[in-house]
């Protein structure tokens, strides 16, 4: 699976932006496809995830209610609308993808896109 991120910048608290990802190869009827961030000096965290046949969907618990992810089939395209954005939120998020089970594991998924910088002042 080959995995394509944008939509990243720069916003103010409160603000929103739309992360997508573009998929290509694989074979996605059998994926999760999903997002995890990593800020500066900090882990990669997990942020949310969606089986891409049902479109079942996984949030973390600090981005629950403010962060949306989604998937249109016929595109092939995944999203993450953020809303509600906070300076926490700044981190550098990737595009993700694995087959399987549901996980949250950062371990679990061998497919990463290049990742999108996203910056929230305050």
């Amino acid at each position: 699976v080959q995995l394509q991120a944008s939509g990243g910048g720069l916003v103010q608290a409160g603000g929103s932006l739309r992360l997508s990802c573009a998929a290509s190869g694989g074979t996605l009827s059998r994926s999760f496809m999903g997002w995890f961030r990593q800020a500066p000096g900090k882990e990669r965290e997990f942020v949310a995830t969606i089986r891409w046949t049902t479109g079942i969907t996984y949030h973390a618990n600090s981005v629950k209610g403010r962060f949306t992810i989604s998937r249109d089939l016929a595109k092939n395209m995944m999203y993450l609308q953020m809303n509600s954005l906070k300076p926490e939120d700044t981190a550098v998020y990737y595009c993700v993808s694995r087959l399987g089970e549901y996980s949250a594991n950062v371990d679990q998924y061998p497919y990463w896109g290049q990742g999108t910088q996203v910056t929230v002042s305050s």
